[in-house]
C-alpha cells in the first residue's frame, strides 16, 4: 500500500463523506435500521451517530480498510450498543444465513469491485423479514451528466479509492436478489452533478 492510499486517501474520504449534504442523507436512512445490523463499508463510522439506540441490538461493521476502522473504533467507544468490526471486503461476509435484521449500505456500492456478488451475500445473511437500507451515488438521469461520468470515471477511480461514478444502483440491487420497496432520488445540493446524483431507499429479499 502506497503513502497516498494509507495516509491521504482515508482522511480525504472521511472529509468528503462527512460534508453537510451527505450527513443529511445519512440522517434520512440510518435511523431506519433495527435489531442486529450488518453495515457494509462502515469506514470511519460516520453513520454511528445516527442509529436509534432504542432500536439497535448490535452493529456488525465490515470494511477492508483498517485505517478507516481505527477511526470508527474511536467513535463507537461510548455508544450504548455493541459494535463489532470485521476487516474484510464486501464480498466476504462470514455470517450465518438469515442472521441479521438489517443490512445498511451507504456510499459503498460504488467502490466494491464485485458489487452484485456482495449484494447476493447481503441477501444471504438477511432474515426473510429483514430489510436492506441503502443510500448511494451513481448513474445520473441526464445524458449530458452521464457523458461526464463516463469520461471521468477511470481517473476518478484512481483518485477516490476505486469509486465508480456511473453505476446503476437500482439495477445492481435487483441483480443482487432484492426487490426495492421505496426509492428516492435527487442531485445533492452543493455537490458536483457528475458525483452528486443519489439513490436511497429500502429493499427486501426476493
Amino acid at each position: 500500500m502506497g503513502f497516498y492510499d494509507k495516509y491521504i486517501l482515508p482522511r480525504a474520504l472521511n472529509w468528503s463523506c462527512s460534508l453537510k449534504p451527505v450527513r443529511m442523507q445519512r440522517q434520512k436512512v440510518v435511523p431506519l435500521a433495527e435489531g442486529c445490523v450488518l453495515e457494509i463499508g462502515i469506514g470511519s463510522g460516520l453513520n454511528l451517530p445516527y442509529y436509534d439506540p432504542d432500536k439497535i441490538e448490535r452493529i456488525i461493521g465490515l470494511d477492508p480498510a483498517e485505517e478507516m476502522l481505527s477511526f470508527a473504533k474511536r467513535q463507537s467507544a461510548d455508544l450504548p450498543f455493541e459494535v463489532e468490526y470485521l476487516a474484510l471486503e464486501g464480498e466476504s461476509i462470514p455470517l450465518e444465513a438469515e442472521s441479521v435484521d438489517t443490512v445498511l449500505v451507504t456510499y459503498t456500492l460504488c467502490t466494491i469491485p464485485d458489487a452484485i456478488s456482495a449484494l447476493r451475500g447481503m441477501r444471504n445473511v438477511l432474515k426473510q423479514s429483514g430489510r436492506l437500507i441503502f443510500c448511494e451515488h451513481g448513474k445520473a438521469p441526464d445524458e449530458s451528466v452521464r457523458r461526464w461520468q463516463d469520461r471521468l470515471n477511470p481517473l476518478w477511480g484512481k483518485l477516490a479509492g476505486g469509486c465508480n461514478l456511473n453505476r446503476d444502483i437500482p439495477a445492481m440491487i435487483d441483480a443482487g436478489g432484492f426487490a426495492i420497496d421505496t426509492l428516492d432520488t435527487m442531485y445533492l445540493p452543493g455537490s458536483p452533478r457528475f458525483a452528486g446524483f443519489n439513490y436511497w431507499g429500502t429493499a427486501r429479499r426476493r
